[in-house]
Parts: structure tokens; sequence; C-alpha cells
């Protein structure tokens, strides 16, 4: 059994406590974090071999982006792809029985959602576009494929607080949910949250930081997913979403995704 675990860290390095505390309190045997906002070179690899985690793989930048995977085990075919653009956003590997593992940071996006006006729009679609292309391209949906990430797309009505509300703010707006879709569709994928939790239930993983009391509010949104591909479907034992990280102190403002498969 693997319990494999996404998370938005917003800075490895000022957030290494809770990643420690995650790790070593719900045993997890791999981590992908995006938003780690650390060069490679200064990247913590010592905090995590202290607590018996001994593989990190890693492509950072400074102050922004980046993308890592945390291992008990080793794990092998580590590889990058820049979708569109330099920036780091993609790592991939190989897992001990031969399933690959993508771990992705696609762009918010900015404010504006109209790509005419808007080049942080334009990049988020694009950037969506690309990985659709990849994946019909490069794979099939016979595959044993895992993907997992900050999506910054909350697809579903109730993946948001309010869905009629929010069609005008970006991460839930029409055309992000069709590129979601499509992406989607590529390699016919699962969500494996939505497995677990019916689609009529709100389900977040993200709340804003604006939020002074994010329970009371409870304005959040489900940007961070785990999709499978079908040969995996029979292996798939529990997902869930870490929503009491949220509470803890100087927190990301996004929450664990785990997902418990037996591979």
């Amino acid at each position: 059994m693997l319990k494999i675990a996404t998370w938005n860290i917003n800075s490895v390095r000022l957030r290494i406590d809770l990643v420690k505390n995650i790790l070593k309190n719900q045993d997890i045997d791999i981590l992908c974090l995006q938003e780690t906002k650390v060069v490679d070179d200064l990247f913590p690899i010592k905090d995590l071999e202290k607590i018996g985690y001994k593989h990190s793989y890693f492509s950072g930048e400074k102050s922004y982006n980046g993308v890592a995977i945390i291992s008990k085990k080793p794990l092998s075919g580590i590889t990058t792809h820049n979708f569109i653009n330099e920036q780091k956003r993609h790592i991939s590997a190989i897992l001990p029985d031969g399933t690959e593992l993508h771990n992705f940071y696609i762009p918010a996006g900015g404010d504006e959602p109209d790509p005419k006006i808007n080049p942080k729009f334009k990049h988020k679609l694009d950037f969506c576009d690309e990985m659709a292309r990849f994946f019909k391209k490069e794979r099939s949906k016979f595959d044993k494929i895992i993907i997992v990430g900050d999506f910054n797309i909350a697809p579903l009505e109730h993946d948001v607080w309010s869905h009629k509300q929010l069609l005008k703010i970006v991460s839930h707006t029409p055309v992000e949910i069709e590129k979601m879709k499509n992406l989607k569709k590529t390699l016919e994928w699962i969500d494996t949250s939505r497995e677990f939790v019916s689609i009529d239930k709100k389900l977040y993983s993200w709340w804003s930081y604006r939020n002074r009391d994010w329970r009371k509010s409870n304005r959040g949104r489900r940007l961070d997913h785990i999709w499978i591909t079908s040969p995996l479907k029979k292996h798939l034992k529990d997902a869930y979403i870490l929503t009491d990280e949220r509470d803890r102190k100087k927190p990301s403002d996004h929450v664990p995704v785990i997902m418990e498969i037996d591979i």
C-alpha cells in the first residue's frame, strides 16, 4: 500500500516543519510539492533525510514556482518537461511497480479571465492545452499513470463555495473548466477525490489568506487533484483531504490531498 500526497506548500523552506509533520504523522510514502520557491542548491534535503526521507527530486527557481517529489524509497526515470516556457512546473518519476507519477503546478492565471488582455491567463490556458497534447500523443489510457498537483482549477459546481458567483472568477470560469474536461478526456482520467466524495457534496483544498476566519466563512475551492488512469482504479483504496492543516501556524493556503493505493 502506498500513500501518495500532493501539497502546494507555498515555500518549502518556510514551511519545512509542516512538511516534516505531515510526512511523519500521516506516514506518507511519496509527497509531491508545488510552489517550493527555492533554487535546487538550497532545497532542504538534510531536514528530510533526518526523518527517513532520503530520496528527494526537485526542479526549482528563486522565489517562484518549483516542484518536488519526496520519497521514502528511491524512484527512477526522473524527468522534467517545459510546458510552454522555462518555468519550473513539472517533474515526473517511475514508481517501483512501473507506474508513472507526474507532479504539476498549473499557472494560477492572474485576476482577469480574458486571454486577450491578460498574458497570465493565456499562459494558463495554453499550459492546459499543452498538457492535453502531451498525454494524448505520448501516453495511452492503458498505461499506469498518476498525475497530481495544484491544477489551479476547480472544475465542478461543488468544488467552489459559490458556483454562480465564481463563474467569472479565475479558477472556475467556463473556459478553464472546459480545458480541464479536455485534459481529463485524453486518457479517461479518474478523479480520485470524487471517487469517495460524491459530486453533490462540497469539497475544498484551498482557502484564501484574505479570509480572516477561514472556517467560519468556508469560501474554499478544490484546486488540488490526484488523477489516475483506469488500470489503477481497482487498486485505489482511499482518497481524502487534510483540511485541519489549514489551522497550522503560518500555514499554506492549500492543504494536502492524499490517495491510498495498493501498488
